[in-house]
């Protein structure tokens, strides 16, 4: 396989994952691209080599940024903006950990919250109030697990990783 074929797979599996991980397909896409990228691309080096809009890369590009999962980099004598991927992993994977549970998880725990207090009697409300409290343990039991994730040293987490995959 030339190295063209493999990029563009990669750029498509990624993409195709994306959505898998609660992001678009086209972000997931653009991140791919960054990553096994040499060299700065601009918007428009983005959208000529995935076949996309402006608008499209802005608003992908903007959320990668956000995300810490692309930087702009500056160019001596260029107009354009230019962007690089994240090339560490720890990074890549610490800063979608903290996008998600920002994202997903607080939204969560703020109504599981709201929730507690739900009133009535009887077997129907008394049940709900059980599942709400279940959950909420749970919701925050995961959120102090990926806290500690974003806190712990990379070269630990991923080494300690990989021995429980094994």
């Amino acid at each position: 396989m030339e190295l063209q074929e493999g990029k563009e797979k990669f750029i498509e599996a990624w993409g195709a994952l994306g959505s898998s991980w609660g992001v678009t397909r086209t972000m997931a896409q653009i991140h791919a691209l960054l990553l096994v990228a040499n060299d700065p691309l601009s918007t428009d080096d983005i959208m000529d080599e995935l076949q996309i809009s402006r608008g499209n890369v802005n608003i992908n590009i903007r959320m990668l940024v956000d995300w810490g999962l692309a930087h702009k980099k500056l160019i001596p004598g260029e107009r354009k903006e230019f962007f690089v991927g994240e090339k560490d992993m720890s990074k890549v994977v610490k800063n979608i950990i903290i996008a998600r549970k920002k994202r997903e998880l607080e939204p969560m725990l703020m109504l599981l919250d709201d929730l507690t207090g739900v009133q009535g009697d009887g077997p129907d409300a008394q049940e709900f109030r059980e599942v709400i409290k279940d959950l909420k343990l749970y919701s925050h039991k995961a959120d102090s697990a990926l806290a500690a994730l974003v806190k712990v040293d990379s070269n630990w987490f991923f080494s300690t990783f990989l021995t429980m995959i094994k």
